[in-house]
């Protein structure tokens, strides 16, 4: 199937052919016909890096009327990077249609966004509490919104946006399209749809799809104080390494990323301590490559559109087969291959195995594991069970079906990390 054959205009195409993209993924030939043609509203499941964006933003493109100086579509996002980066696309997909598109986000002074709210805006992309912020100011108003979005819909409601996302909700008028996307289809999607949708379509990739086809996935066991030598054989084994870090805290992401410097590699943390402008300027320097390795918590990489990025690497066990397909997905995209390299200590290779059966992946155990002394091992079992005991995660359908507003189909506690000690590591020797 080609672009061609979705319905879009000849303008969009154009647009769309100088953005380089040749075929439609699997969610843009299932989302943008249901968009421009339809009238119920839809839940996408895919994960960042399959064209979700476009999925959405060409058809609200096609629908806006330039004529109209109001905003006709609200997006919201769970963090300020992934507005920036919906935002831009949607520029870059706009071609010659004067929409007007502008990111509204918190960590920057506010005057700039009540300018530009005032001139005019077609399209605005937010986080929930700056969004909100606009609207009880009265520089924000939703009363003429066609579209109302959700993106990376699952982290938001696991991020506690909920009660900014209904009061948001409730300044768009009754009639309009509601979209949420989320790699994950938790039950509280499910509950969401049902308190704010009409009829509404689930379109879902099966589980299989779920992680890209397209990333090598492998774990290494090991103890604390091997863990940088670790993740330094690593980058130097990869030869050309471009990739994230994913570390369980802020801490620990400044504390390897000062290591990493020290050692040579041209590393930096970014994380939600800092400052809105340092975090543009590290994404930035990592996004042109001035930066090669981004030590990052999956809240600070949350949406972070990377199409190069090489490796992933797993520092910190994540708590749910959700948070590894996230953290994966950064790689392996647009059909180039991809590395994912887990850690995990000894006693967490039961979690390891209910992540992979949960995702439906299969995890390698790596060449460079290393063998872990019996008395260690037991000693780290017995701290990692004293830590957090036993775990269970939920499972999705990978099914597309059609609902009704009640929820019943129609024919056809987030977890807490804790940081393990190395007090027992120095003792271990290699």
């Amino acid at each position: 199937m080609s672009f061609e054959s979705l319905g879009l205009s000849e303008a969009t195409l154009v647009a769309v052919r100088q953005k380089g993209f040749s075929s439609p993924t699997d969610i843009q030939r299932e989302v943008i016909p249901r968009l421009l043609s339809g009238d119920v509203d839809i839940i996408g499941q895919s994960q960042t890096g399959t064209g979700k964006t476009a999925a959405f933003a060409l058809p609200i493109i096609e629908a806006i009327d330039p004529k109209i100086k109001a905003v006709q579509a609200i997006i919201l996002t769970p963090t300020r990077e992934l507005a920036l980066q919906v935002a831009d696309e949607i520029k870059s997909l706009r071609g010659r249609k004067r929409v007007y598109v502008y990111a509204v986000y918190g960590g920057q002074p506010i005057g700039p966004q009540i300018r530009a709210l005032e001139r005019g805006t077609h399209v605005v992309v937010g986080t929930p509490g700056r969004v909100l912020d606009h609207i009880r100011r009265g520089t924000l108003d939703l009363s003429s919104v066609k579209f109302f979005i959700l993106d990376e819909a699952d982290r938001m409601l696991d991020m506690g946006f909920i009660d900014d996302i209904e009061a948001i909700f409730r300044e768009t008028p009754r009639k309009k399209r509601v979209l949420m996307f989320s790699a994950t289809m938790p039950p509280e999607i499910k509950r969401l749809a049902r308190r704010y949708m009409g009829d509404y379509e689930v379109v879902s990739v099966s589980s299989d799809e779920l992680v890209p086809e397209m990333v090598d996935q492998e774990y290494i066991e090991v103890v604390p104080a091997r863990k940088l030598t670790m993740l330094r054989k690593i980058l130097d084994g990869a030869g050309d390494f471009y990739g994230i870090v994913f570390c369980a805290t802020k801490r620990e992401t400044r504390e390897l990323s000062e290591k990493l410097r020290r050692a040579g590699y041209s590393a930096e943390a970014l994380n939600g301590d800092m400052s809105q402008a340092a975090r543009e300027r590290t994404f930035w320097r990592f996004k042109t490559k001035k930066t090669r390795v981004l030590v990052a918590t999956d809240v600070a990489a949350r949406g972070l559109d990377v199409q190069d990025i090489n490796y992933v690497v797993n520092y910190s066990l994540p708590m749910t087969a959700e948070d590894y397909v996230h953290r994966i997905g950064r790689t392996g995209r647009m059909g180039k291959k991809g590395k994912a390299m887990t850690f995990i200590m000894p006693g967490e290779f039961r979690r390891l195995r209910y992540i992979a059966q949960t995702a439906g992946v299969e995890i390698r155990k790596s060449e460079l594991s290393e063998e872990i002394p019996r008395e260690y091992r037991e000693r780290y079992e017995k701290e990692n069970q004293r830590n957090h005991g036993s775990r269970g995660y939920s499972r999705n359908s990978g099914r597309s079906r059609s609902y009704g507003r009640d929820g019943r189909s129609k024919k056809g506690g987030r977890s807490r990390r804790r940081n393990y000690s190395d007090g027992y590591s120095h003792d271990y020797r290699y």
